[in-house]
């Protein structure tokens, strides 16, 4: 997970899509920029869950981005923990690895860990079974 420097909380790794139509290269390249991880692989081929969430209006980069809907694509990838971990300086302050039982301490958006983390942490242990 990386701390996030706009919500200041940790969050797990992503990004937008901004029109590529490859999700799947999307999150790699993310998680490579956001974390230096390259040698992950996909757990399961498809989409692992999917939220639509609402934003409200507000500035970016100067510029009023209206009320929008947000499709929140989770894929479920794993890694080495013994892999080197760095951060990007201008999207995150920390990158590591996290145990689950830790995160509800970590996570400081209630609303975010109760209703996304929560629900994919439980269908992770679903998969470990």
């Amino acid at each position: 997970m990386a701390y996030h420097n706009i919500y200041q909380s940790w969050a797990w790794l992503g990004g937008h899509a901004d029109g590529e139509t490859d999700l799947k290269r999307v999150i790699l390249k993310e998680i490579a920029e956001e974390s230096g991880l390259t040698a992950v692989e996909f757990v399961t081929p498809s989409l692992f869950s999917l939220e639509v969430l609402t934003v409200d209006g507000h500035q970016k980069h100067g510029h009023y981005v209206s009320s929008h809907l947000h499709l929140n694509v989770t894929y479920l990838l794993q890694a080495s923990d013994d892999l080197p971990l760095r951060i990007k300086a201008d999207e995150n302050s920390q990158v590591a690895w996290l145990k689950l039982s830790e995160l509800k301490q970590k996570v400081s958006e209630p609303w975010f860990y109760d209703h996304i983390y929560s629900k994919l942490m439980a269908k992770v242990k679903t998969l470990c079974r």
